[in-house]
């Protein structure tokens, strides 16, 4: 009966990772595409195109933890084979947190109206430091990456196997108390750049609030596009702070879980709330890009176009 209900939130997981790989390689694939066309690319577009690339790593990652806990549970053992699912796992995690918070920063500089001689400069900068970020986050995310394979031995490994077996020793406790400290130092390292996100957000509502008093003082009644990008991008950033939120508690339950006994099921349902994050988020983007949704919509009636094409006598 476990084993069924284990193959049958396998499923789920397939699922959930087919919608983001979908969602994801579209954002890569139509910013790669006016890339080639246009023979250069927006920094938005970059950025975008970035954070999709480490989300289809991390949901690769994330689904191959997922399939070896329930296919082959021996590899468990195995510290080498782990090792690299960790690094991966760890590096493609922050990756896709630091490119959505450079996103973030980003909609701040380009839409938010604040007149302090430092936002302006930095405003007027923000386009030719983004790849030099992007780098940078890249360079940071591997480097805080290495210490999870320092504390992962084969025989840390041999003793999540033995504790499964309900067969710990205090050797294999002490070494089960480095690897949680290595994890939850790594996870508590991901909270930066949310809270910079979470800043971002706040910032936008008071430039927002701002904009739309001075529009009331000058009688203007209707919507002005000022207000509409606003809106726009405090959406994706919310979005994306609110799933965040949601994927790290189900990180922190597929890591602890680790921990303690009989607890399979655990670690592979919270794996299956974590893909949400990665999948879920790249249709908000979608949506709230103008290029990418009618280039969505395009295909979508292409789509229907030819499905209506096919079913006419």
């Amino acid at each position: 009966m476990l084993y069924t209900k284990e193959r049958i939130l396998l499923l789920i997981a397939v699922g959930e990772f087919s919608v983001g790989i979908l969602g994801n390689a579209f954002i890569a694939l139509i910013n790669f595409m006016n890339w080639v066309k246009n023979r250069k690319i927006a920094s938005i577009d970059l950025i975008l195109t970035s954070l999709a690339i480490s989300r289809i790593c991390l949901l690769y990652i994330i689904l191959l933890d997922c399939s070896i806990l329930v296919l082959y549970p021996d590899v468990y053992a195995t510290g080498k084979q782990m090792r690299i699912i960790d690094f991966f796992w760890t590096l493609t995690n922050h990756l896709s947190v630091w490119f959505a918070t450079c996103l973030s920063i980003f909609y701040f500089f380009k839409i938010a109206n604040f007149f302090h001689p430092l936002f302006l400069w930095m405003k007027w900068r923000i386009d030719r430091v983004v790849l030099r970020t992007l780098l940078g986050c890249l360079a940071f995310s591997v480097f805080i990456s290495l210490p999870v394979t320092k504390n992962l031995n084969d025989d840390f490994r041999h003793c999540v196997k033995a504790k499964w077996r309900r067969n710990l020793t205090l050797k294999c406790r002490i070494k089960k108390t480095k690897y949680a400290s290595t994890k939850i130092y790594l996870n508590l390292v991901t909270l930066f750049p949310f809270f910079v996100s979470l800043i971002s957000f706040l910032l936008l509502i008071l430039s927002l609030w701002r904009h739309t008093r001075q529009m009331q003082l000058n009688a203007s009644g209707h919507r002005d596009p000022s207000s509409e990008a606003h809106v726009g991008a405090m959406k994706a950033v919310i979005s994306f702070l609110l799933l965040f939120i949601i994927y790290y508690l189900a990180f922190l339950i597929a890591t602890s879980s680790y921990f303690m006994p009989e607890t399979e099921l655990a670690v592979i349902f919270g794996e299956l709330i974590a893909l949400i994050y990665p999948s879920g988020h790249s249709f908000i983007l979608i949506l709230g890009n103008n290029k990418l949704r009618q280039a969505f919509l395009r295909v979508h009636y292409q789509k229907g176009s030819k499905r209506g094409y096919s079913e006419s006598p």
